[in-house]
């Protein structure tokens, strides 16, 4: 009894198409997973969220020149920048558009005396430490991670805030040391001798470059 092949010839051709084609695959999915990764889709970078109030910077910052500090009270002593208390807000809105529908849950809050549940803008993970005081206090200003937010209309977050985004100034913290007189000035221009200036800065902040990359520095 003959028997004919067990695979027709064009198996061949199948099976060279899998070993070759099988690694560039893998490959491509994972580029593909990368780049998904670092998208501002997933880092949702640039991407307003919703609010419990519409609250604009660009209004209070830019239009009325309202300070960050008067806010973010906590910024330059504590690991957190702060949330305003609600009576923070009534203190101009007891007065200024105190009968506005738009502002009612802040109305609520007060009379409440429970919080307003506001969307977090940026998040940590757990592991990694973050410390506001540190930054503002060694001239690191606000836009340097918060962007112009005196611009936005509803706050977005402005970086990605990957680790090799903060390494990289960790590595050369000249680049974005400013005058310390100048942190919460969202609109000020680095000067074109700024390599200059940030390296003079960083010996007058006692910054010591060498332990800006340890582990620790974040990790803890």
């Amino acid at each position: 009894m003959q028997y004919g092949p067990t695979f027709r010839r064009r198996a061949n051709g199948i099976a060279r198409a899998a070993i070759l084609g099988g690694p560039l695959f893998v490959v491509a999915i994972s580029a593909a997973l990368f780049a998904w990764a670092r998208s501002d889709y997933w880092t949702r970078t640039e991407e307003p969220l919703a609010q419990p109030v519409p609250f604009s910077h660009q209004h209070h910052v830019a239009g009325l020149g309202i300070d960050c500090r008067y806010c973010h009270t906590s910024v330059e002593e504590s690991a957190f920048a702060g949330m305003p208390a609600t009576e923070t807000c009534m203190t101009c809105h007891s007065q200024v558009w105190k009968d506005a529908p738009i502002l009612e849950p802040v109305r609520s809050s007060f009379q409440s005396g429970k919080s307003l549940r506001w969307t977090r803008v940026y998040g940590l993970p757990d592991y990694v430490y973050f410390d506001h005081s540190i930054h503002v206090n060694k001239g690191i200003g606000c836009a340097s991670c918060h962007g112009r937010i005196d611009q936005m209309p509803i706050t977005a977050q402005a970086q990605p805030l990957y680790m090799r985004w903060c390494l990289d100034c960790h590595r050369h913290p000249e680049n974005n040391l400013r005058p310390t007189n100048e942190v919460f000035n969202l609109a000020y221009q680095y000067p074109e001798n700024q390599a200059e200036l940030g390296k003079s800065l960083a010996v007058r902040h006692h910054i010591q470059q060498e332990g800006l990359t340890d582990c620790y520095t974040c990790h803890r």
